[in-house]
Order: C-alpha cells, then sequence, then structure tokens
C-alpha cells in the first residue's frame, strides 16, 4: 500500500479521519506507523496529501489530514479484455488500474467459460476491492470505470463505436503481421482477447469496427503480462 486511501465515511470533521479494518491493520503491522508519524493519503475520487497519526489503539487510528495535491493523469486507454479465469481476474483489474487505464471493459468472447460470469470474483464487492487495490498501488485516487458486457457482438456492433470514436483502435492477436505500435499521443481503445487469442469471426467483427489487428511478436503471453507490455509499448514514457 503506497497510499492510504481514505473514504467520505472515514471522516469525523473537515480534517480528521478514523480508520478501522484491513486499512488500520496495515498501516499499524506493515507501515509500523507511530503518533506523530506522516502518512501519504487521498481521498477517492479527489486529491492526495498527508496524514499525520494523532491517536493510535488496539482496533482503530485517527489521522488529521490535508489534501492539496492533484492526482495523477490517467492514460487516454479504454481498455477492453476478454473475461479471464477467476484466478486471473483480480490481477488483472489491479494491474489495470495502477497503470492508469481510464475505463475498462469485461468482455465475452467465444473462449470464454461461462461459468466465469457466475464467479463470486465478479461480485460488485470484489470488482470494486481489486481497483482499490490498484489505485493504492499507483497512489491515484480515482477509479477507472468498470464495464460489463456479457453478449460479444453486441457490444461490438452496437456499443463499440460510440465507446471507441476518436480513439486509435486497436486488437491484440497473436499472429497479426503488425507490431504494436509504440510511443502514441492520442486516445487509444485495445482490446485483449484471452490467452491464444480472439477466434476468427470476432476478429473480424473487431476489423469490421475500425480496428487494427496488432501483436508483441511470436511469443503467447499471459493476460496479465500482456496488459502491462502493451500498455508500456504504446504510451511509452506519458
Amino acid at each position: 500500500m503506497n497510499l492510504v486511501l481514505l473514504l467520505e465515511e472515514d471522516f469525523t470533521s473537515a480534517q480528521r479521519v478514523r480508520l478501522s479494518g484491513r486499512r488500520f491493520h496495515h498501516v499499524r503491522d506493515v507501515h509500523r506507523a507511530e503518533v506523530g508519524q506522516a502518512l501519504k493519503v487521498g481521498l477517492l475520487g479527489d486529491r492526495l496529501g498527508r496524514g499525520l497519526v494523532t491517536s493510535l489503539g488496539e482496533a482503530a487510528l485517527e489521522l488529521d489530514v490535508v489534501l492539496e495535491q492533484e492526482p495523477p493523469p490517467k492514460l487516454p486507454l479504454t481498455l477492453i479484455v476478454a473475461l479471464p479465469r477467476p484466478k486471473v481476474l483480480n490481477r488483472i483489474l489491479a494491474s489495470a488500474t495502477s497503470l492508469g487505464a481510464a475505463r475498462i471493459v469485461l468482455l465475452n468472447a467465444w473462449k470464454v467459460e461461462k461459468s466465469y460470469w457466475k464467479s463470486p470474483r465478479m461480485a460488485e464487492e470484489n470488482l470494486l476491492h481489486q481497483r482499490l487495490l490498484g489505485l493504492e498501488q499507483a497512489g491515484d485516487t480515482v477509479l477507472p470505470e468498470l464495464r460489463l458486457a456479457r453478449l460479444f457482438r453486441p457490444f461490438v456492433e452496437e456499443e463499440l463505436p460510440a465507446l471507441a470514436e476518436g480513439s486509435r483502435k486497436l486488437f491484440a492477436h497473436p499472429g497479426a503481421p503488425r507490431p504494436c505500435p509504440r510511443d502514441l499521443r492520442e486516445p487509444v481503445t485495445l482490446a485483449l482477447g484471452p490467452e491464444g487469442g480472439w477466434v476468427e469471426a470476432e476478429a473480424a467483427s473487431f476489423q469490421g469496427a475500425g480496428f487494427e489487428a496488432v501483436s508483441l511478436g511470436p511469443r503467447i503471453l499471459r493476460t496479465e503480462t500482456a496488459v502491462a507490455a502493451l500498455a508500456g509499448r504504446i504510451f511509452g514514457d506519458t
């Protein structure tokens, strides 16, 4: 946790915060905070700042906070990911959030098992929790928008054109002859399929929507590795 992320309900007064539960235990046991210690804090959806530990008990701590710094800018990236295996989903959400994606879409695909959509990890509480962990890692306070698209064709044909309007449209696909572009300075909509890639009909649907097929080379990467590699390549040092 590189940032203690605060919620509106944590405030007991305008500048005083009381923390309990997971965040309290992390600050106490990992940061080994003491009274008088300053911590990096941020209010969800708002600014960053510093919190001074004023009391530390067995079940909670209190901070005096000052918020005066803007959060880091988002990447102009809409990331569309074929819903991964449940055990991978948490890593994808946290990683994409920490990378700074502005929007994440979890999309159905032919290779996506129907059971994935029924996993407990698809619960709204977990989807939020993983993005919060990504914010804490990156020192950010602004959640990426998250959309769930359970039907591939209606999403690609009816929703995607408006969603991707004004952006560079790319879909990652093993074996694509065109390498992924580097160091772009424009909004990007990037679609990433299951491990092994999109099936032929899905690839054709993306191409019909104006997307370019790109690849990272001959190696087949895990989804979470591909997300980081593609974002780093596309946006470079932005």
